[in-house]
């Protein structure tokens, strides 16, 4: 699994011109999957993010985590993480999950973020033409890979 996570004020996504979920301080995460993606790695992603020092403390030090703040996390489902530019110009997406992987892994991951940060998980849907509007806070925006464990 491949995550784009961001700190943000707000965020919502919009589905057909209509907010589907909306969330306030907390994290936006773009998530991709990979043919190669199981329950381990749903575990340790879920983990990372919900433990991730990456909010201030009192002192201005990014010390605190989603959980510790009492912050939403809003998830949204982004194949293209999977990309691949080195042939062309046209990106290729065949490391991408196709649905029928990918839906499955993608609806357990938001299940156990929303165990590990013990309340609801805000998402888009899997496979709709999205809007997603956000407020980066900092900017801090941090990219992890579930195979690289980075």
């Amino acid at each position: 699994m491949r995550a784009v996570i961001q700190r943000v004020s707000s965020a919502s996504v919009a589905i057909a011109g209509q907010t589907h979920a909306a969330i306030g301080r907390g994290l936006l995460v773009l998530v991709g999957v990979e043919d190669a993606d199981g329950p381990e790695d749903i575990e340790w992603l879920s983990g990372k993010i919900v433990r991730l020092r990456i909010f201030p403390d009192q002192a201005g030090v990014m010390n605190l985590s989603v959980q510790d703040i009492g912050g939403e996390i809003l998830v949204v489902s982004q194949f293209t993480l999977f990309a691949s530019t080195k042939k062309g110009n046209r990106p290729s997406y065949s490391f991408a999950a196709k649905p029928e992987k990918a839906v499955p892994i993608y609806e357990a991951f938001i299940a156990r973020l929303a165990q590990d940060l013990g309340k609801p998980v805000q998402s888009g849907v899997f496979g709709a033409d999205m809007k997603v509007t956000l407020t980066n806070d900092g900017p801090v925006t941090i990219i992890i890979d579930t195979k690289r464990r980075e």
